[in-house]
């Protein structure tokens, strides 16, 4: 045991000095001290580590600045998003208002004796047996109860049937209860239009006391006759079919309404027309 402990400690006594023979020779070859030696090995990894993780550190710190940019970017993008929607409305309202003028000018030329106040649709109401909506212009602007509505085309849409300082209800020309003066303006035929609910004929208007000896033929042009509530000549509807009544003694005449009510936005309101 002890020749054993002997040999190791003569190895390890070798291995030392050669070790530091070999470590002397590099130092004389590179001119780098054992000591500078020894620091460079530990603190190379050490170095090496602390560069990467800065590495690392400047990268993170690159992405956030780059993320805060585009944070920012989008956010810039979005209020000029916005300033061009709000402009866009903007310019569609006049453009709507410039179109609300237009037609309104080319109804007053078209009938030089009405006075016109225009209205926007705001809602609707509508059951089996009537149909009403109510438009955004009341008494403030001179709107009555038995004052009558019509298209920028001169149709007849209906009649104004109740009336606050900012809103007037319109009682459409399908309801069943609104009894109209008539004339087919090709032949002369009177009678009273009403809508078409009554019969079954829903968004249809009917067109009773014809004479039994009328000729009523398809597209013919039904128009108001005129009286103290309606101008004469405002287009009603034309008609698609006809027949005799259940007393048989009268005709009757199926029109389909020159207006679409249920498309309608705006209408005029004559407030004053000459009735002579």
């Amino acid at each position: 045991m002890k020749h054993l402990f002997t040999t190791k400690v003569k190895i390890v006594l070798v291995v030392a000095v050669l070790l530091g023979i070999a470590l002397a020779v590099i130092g004389n070859l590179t001119g780098v001290s054992i000591p500078d030696m020894f620091v460079k090995g530990v603190l190379t990894p050490i170095r090496s580590g602390v560069n990467s993780l800065t590495a690392r550190v400047e990268q993170l710190y690159s992405y956030m600045f780059e993320y805060e940019s585009l944070k920012a970017e989008n956010e810039a993008l979005k209020e000029e998003l916005a300033a061009i929607q709000d402009q866009a409305r903007r310019m569609n309202s006049i453009t709507q208002e410039n179109e609300r003028l237009r037609e309104m000018l080319n109804l007053k030329q078209a009938h030089e004796d009405y006075e016109l106040v225009d209205g926007y649709i705001i809602s609707w109401s509508s059951t089996e047996w009537s149909s009403t909506f109510t438009i955004n212009r009341g008494t403030n602007v001179g709107i009555e109860e038995g004052m009558c509505a019509i298209t920028s085309n001169g149709e007849l849409v209906g009649l104004v049937s109740e009336v606050g300082p900012n809103y007037a209800v319109i009682k459409s020309i399908l309801d069943s209860s609104l009894e109209i003066s008539a004339t087919i303006a090709s032949s002369g035929y009177n009678g009273m239009v009403q809508g078409g609910y009554f019969s079954g004929q829903a968004g249809m208007l009917r067109m009773n006391y014809l004479p039994t000896s009328a000729t009523i033929r398809n597209n013919d042009q039904v128009v108001t006759t005129g009286a103290t509530v309606y101008p004469r000549d405002l287009i009603i509807g034309n008609v698609v079919d006809a027949g005799f009544d259940d007393t048989g003694v009268a005709k009757y005449a199926v029109l389909r309404p020159a207006a679409d009510i249920g498309a309608l936005e705006q209408v005029f309101i004559i407030t004053q027309y000459n009735a002579g």
